[in-house]
């Protein structure tokens, strides 16, 4: 069983936490290269406002312009991970496995479903049914519905089959931050989070202990 570590880091600037995933990569990939194994981790946080698009996302879906991102407190950054655009905040879980996959045995598919199936058992645990959808990476509440909302965004790099980027789960999210994007390029579709389906407000903590314990279960 591969060794993974969970740092529980709490609030940190996005750049920080960028920085210290492509650390942790490069260290896991030069192990990787000298034939080693090497820890892997999973990083459980918080950012403040935030948006990040992905390699191929449209810049269309961005809403906003550079004054209006002052003006919302909010800063930008175009990132390497799949998937277009979307907003990290306060009142959002974020994790970031940088994982072996070979070490796990598991290719791309199969770790983003156990992603989103460990979202899935833990938003379970506050009485929401989450589902996935076709053609559309993330978990979803009454996802073939007209009244589908999306409650976590999910986007991932892979390369030599070692991850970075993760997932970010809407807990107390502000969910008025999406307004200013079409998030994940989509315009016909809502946000949602734990605190507006169930009146619910659990601390991410308590949120990371369980998803931990969830993700931990399917490896």
């Amino acid at each position: 069983m591969a060794n993974i570590i969970v740092k529980n880091i709490g609030l940190i600037e996005y750049q920080k936490a960028w920085d210290l995933q492509k650390e942790l990569f490069a260290t896991l990939l030069e192990a990787k290269k000298k034939g080693e194994t090497a820890d892997l981790y999973l990083l459980l946080l918080e950012h403040p406002h935030v948006y990040t698009m992905g390699m191929h996302g449209n810049i269309n879906n961005l809403l906003f312009n550079d004054e209006f991102l002052k003006k919302i407190d909010a800063t930008y950054f175009k990132v390497e991970r799949g998937g277009d655009v979307t907003y990290h905040g306060y009142g959002q879980l974020v994790g970031y496995p940088i994982f072996d996959l070979e070490q796990l045995k598991m290719g791309i598919k199969q770790y983003i479903w156990t992603l989103e199936e460990a979202i899935i058992k833990t938003i379970a645990e506050y009485g929401i049914i989450g589902e996935r959808v076709d053609k559309a990476i993330g978990i979803w509440i009454e996802g073939n519905t007209p009244k589908a909302r999306k409650i976590s965004a999910i986007g991932v790099k892979a390369s030599s089959y070692i991850t970075m980027h993760g997932f970010a789960l809407n807990v107390t999210t502000n969910l008025d931050y999406f307004r200013y994007i079409n998030p994940c390029g989509f315009i016909d579709k809502g946000v949602t989070s734990i605190e507006k389906e169930t009146g619910l407000k659990p601390p991410l903590y308590e949120v990371a202990k369980k998803f931990e314990s969830n993700l931990k279960s399917l490896l």
